[in-house]
């Protein structure tokens, strides 16, 4: 008879092993949940991410005398807006050493050896 009962201490110490394992199982389950959560993340960002990339894949038809590319629907707009609208890119404008002797005259301005214009 004393092999089917078990004293009060064999009890308790059962029930704290108990406790312990539970516990384990559910910080498992916790590091389990996390790892999942990350994943989906992961999963949800990366088609947003592809998208932007391919944005401008592939060949853009662009004019050759004035630059404007040619859209989807056939329409031709200038190089700056077509960028704007299909990438998060912003355009700041100023003017190459080449385009300032172009469109000043040397007698205007005179250029240093950077060819940036000095008065």
């Amino acid at each position: 008879m004393r092999d089917e009962q078990k004293t009060k201490d064999e009890l308790i110490e059962e029930l704290l092993e108990l406790r312990q394992r539970v516990a384990e199982l559910e910080e498992t389950e916790a590091q389990w949940l996390a790892s999942r959560l990350r994943e989906s993340n992961v999963r949800v960002d990366l088609p947003a991410g592809l998208v932007r990339v391919r944005t401008l894949k592939g060949l853009l038809p662009i004019c050759t005398s004035c630059k404007k590319i040619r859209d989807d629907q056939g329409y031709w707009n200038h190089l700056e807006m077509y960028i704007r609208e299909h990438t998060e890119a912003e355009f700041s404008h100023g003017l190459c050493p080449e385009c300032v002797k172009k469109l000043y005259p040397v007698d205007i301005l005179t250029f240093d050896s950077d060819g940036n214009g000095v008065k």
